[in-house]
């Protein structure tokens, strides 16, 4: 995007802030991608502080901003119940806004937290260089590996021929990983460990998709070495301390994280400052756990120690998959359209792949009405609730999630002002990637 339309688009959309302000997230936006969704990352992939981890499920720093300036005011407190990649509380540090971001993923809070984080220049680059020292001088002992409860492909001999990483290259990321953990400054360790975090799949045998991991097509000739390692972790950093030299600075340097599931957590949020604007985008009803994406980074940077870590990490997440067996239970949710929907998957039951897919579709609302109630008792009066939502579709059976929660949205406290189409998307394979699914911001305000 070129200098000019983003100056303008600063101009329409951010009324409040200052001319040195303007410049900087002027200059920080300079490297947008023209043509693509705002509501995913993709325009954001080379922007300073969002290349430190491509995160595709994420919008863009232009939707936050575009959405903030439809409010009718300036808002001064931000609340993302579902952080992510942190891409609306960093925008919201630019725009000058205070922000309070909930997220139950570890490795993706540690991002979070890396990115509104301030940094001593010479103190970072100081346990850097001690990092370095110790990468090249030492050499973890993998023998350490039998007593760690790895998923069984982690390492080289893997299982059945086939694993993540070859076993010199995996000694090399434990190295680092050591040497970070003995980093005495906590921030600067925590941004040393989501870099070396971004970093894994890519020195890996594996590729991510939005469906979960698969190896790379020659992936046996095509491993990475234990210097590929190196030389990754090095470039990372030297990306990073720019954006931090360039961008550090910015309209707010405060920031709340809650570290947890966000339907406990947003209990939690202070009272004391009301919540002038609500954005989020939860994860969609389509019955895939997003921890399994950070697989890779949960096990080898030591989130997960355990199946039982996982499982309990699992089990803290939304109701929007059935990964785990726990409770479906959604009783009393007064929406005449959700009732229909999960009547009409019930009755094709044995077209699905599993059989708890309709009550998990009620449990998913159960949970989203939680969370909005919490809010609404938070909430400015003049605030509101701005949500991205994207629809599902089982058994040719769709979940029209903006529909169904403008008829909940009355039992939290609210009215459903709009639902505006943000772009269409893909079915599943199963269903031939077609585009027929809607992707919607929701916008709620109090009743």
């Amino acid at each position: 995007m070129n200098a000019a339309a983003i100056s303008t688009f600063i101009e329409e959309n951010c009324p409040e802030l200052g001319a040195a302000e303007r410049r900087n997230f002027s200059s920080w936006l300079k490297n947008l991608v023209d043509g693509v969704p705002i509501s995913s990352n993709m325009p954001s992939h080379n922007l300073p502080f969002q290349r430190w981890y491509r995160f595709k499920e994420a919008f863009s720093p232009l939707m936050v901003a575009e959405s903030l300036s439809c409010l009718g005011f300036w808002p001064s407190t931000c609340l993302d119940c579902f952080g992510g990649s942190g891409t609306t509380a960093l925008t919201c540090q630019f725009l000058g806004i205070e922000s309070t971001s909930i997220e139950v993923n570890p490795f993706l809070a540690d991002l979070i937290e890396a990115k509104l984080s301030k940094y001593d220049h010479a103190s970072l680059v100081d346990d850097f260089a001690g990092v370095v020292k110790k990468m090249s001088s030492r050499s973890a002992n993998l023998r350490s590996i039998r007593y760690e409860s790895w998923p069984a492909t982690m390492v080289e001999p893997g299982l059945k021929d086939r694993w993540i990483f070859p076993r010199e290259t995996f000694r090399r990321i434990l190295t680092i990983r050591e040497a970070i953990d003995e980093v005495a400054n906590p921030v600067n360790q925590r941004l040393l460990r989501v870099l070396l975090g971004s970093i894994l799949v890519d020195m890996s045998n594996v590729v991510i998709s939005g469906k979960g991991r698969r190896y790379r097509s020659n992936w046996q000739a095509t491993q990475k070495s234990p210097h590929d390692v190196s030389v990754a972790f090095q470039a990372a950093f030297q990306a990073a301390l720019f954006d931090i030299s360039a961008y550090g600075a910015r309209a707010c340097e405060s920031y709340r994280l809650l570290r947890g599931d966000s339907r406990v957590e947003v209990d939690k949020v202070d009272q004391v400052d009301q919540v002038d604007v609500a954005l989020f985008s939860p994860p969609y009803p389509n019955s895939f756990d997003y921890t399994d994406i950070y697989n890779v980074e949960l096990w080898v940077l030591g989130y997960l120690k355990s199946r039982t870590d996982n499982a309990e990490l699992r089990s803290s997440t939304l109701r929007s998959h059935v990964q785990v067996h726990r409770d479906m239970s959604w009783e009393g949710l007064d929406s005449r359209k959700l009732r229909k929907t999960v009547d009409a998957l019930k009755k094709k039951r044995d077209q699905l792949w599993d059989p708890n897919l309709p009550d998990m579709i009620g449990a998913y609302f159960a949970d989203l009405m939680q969370i909005l109630k919490s809010v609404r008792g938070k909430m400015n009066p003049e605030g509101a609730v701005l949500m991205t939502v994207g629809d599902s579709r089982y058994a040719d059976v769709l979940i029209d999630v903006g529909d169904i929660l403008r008829e909940l949205a009355p039992g939290a406290g609210y009215v459903c002002e709009a639902i505006t189409p943000i772009r269409a998307m893909k079915t599943s394979a199963q269903q031939g990637w077609q585009a027929s699914l809607s992707e919607d911001l929701v916008r709620l305000r109090p009743a």
